[in-house]
């Protein structure tokens, strides 16, 4: 019966690669940045735990294990609230579904006021992300105050329109990983949540980059911005 138990499992965990699989092909690029694989893994971690406790209890008592599926996804709901919580006495507002949203997907900024969003420090890394629209599109990126300019891959500034062909990269910038070399560009607009910064001095950076980065010529170019425990506060 254990055996037959643990086969179960593993079919549960093979239809969610599976179905991750046919998302990633239906919706191309959707699993590209950090943030989304690891909100997948741990949906699949929680979905299987669920899942292959219904179909093991099932096989006994249905009723139960109706029980114990309901009392995880509570568990887990509980948890989240309670994280999504523990700055409020730090002054900041927002309604109860954007502060569990900011914690299911902390890319996503969150509305807390008209001028004024927060975002999320993700768990994993200890790094603030964000989902910014670049010139109309959307670009994955990290919040980085080391950074002086807003630092495009050259995959995000084709996306955002930029043409790589004309743009001469013989601007050298000192990164984590060394000296590499860039081109100046000016971006038509940032957007984050409400708060959009038209304008804005950045760079192309040649080679394979990585994550683009929010740096502090965007930044530098709003009404304020500051971090407070485990958020940070942007405002026009």
């Amino acid at each position: 019966m254990r055996q037959n138990n643990w086969t179960w499992a593993a079919l549960v965990l093979l239809a969610l690669v599976a179905l991750g699989y046919m998302l990633n092909r239906q919706f191309p690029g959707v699993l590209n940045d950090e943030s989304s694989q690891m909100r997948l893994v741990h949906g699949g971690l929680w979905l299987t735990l669920i899942a292959s406790s219904a179909i093991m209890g099932w096989r006994h008592n249905a009723g139960l294990a109706l029980k114990q599926a309901l009392g995880w996804i509570a568990i887990f709901m509980v948890v989240m609230v309670i994280y999504g919580v523990k700055e409020d006495l730090m002054g900041l507002g927002g309604t109860l579904g954007s502060r569990m949203s900011s914690q299911l997907t902390p890319t996503k900024p969150v509305q807390a006021s008209p001028g004024t969003v927060y975002l999320t420090r993700a768990v994993r890394d200890d790094h603030f992300r964000v989902n910014a629209v670049v010139n109309g599109h959307v670009t994955p990126f990290l919040i980085d105050t080391g950074a002086s300019d807003v630092s495009l891959s050259i995959e995000d500034a084709r996306r955002a329109g930029i043409n790589i062909e004309t743009l001469s990269f013989t601007q050298p910038y000192q990164t984590a990983n060394g000296v590499t070399m860039g081109a100046r560009v000016v971006l038509d607009s940032i957007q984050v949540g409400d708060i959009t910064v038209r304008n804005v001095r950045g760079s192309v950076m040649r080679g394979d980059a990585g994550i683009s980065l929010l740096g502090m010529s965007f930044l530098n170019a709003l009404g304020s911005y500051e971090f407070r425990g485990e958020r940070l506060i942007l405002r026009r």
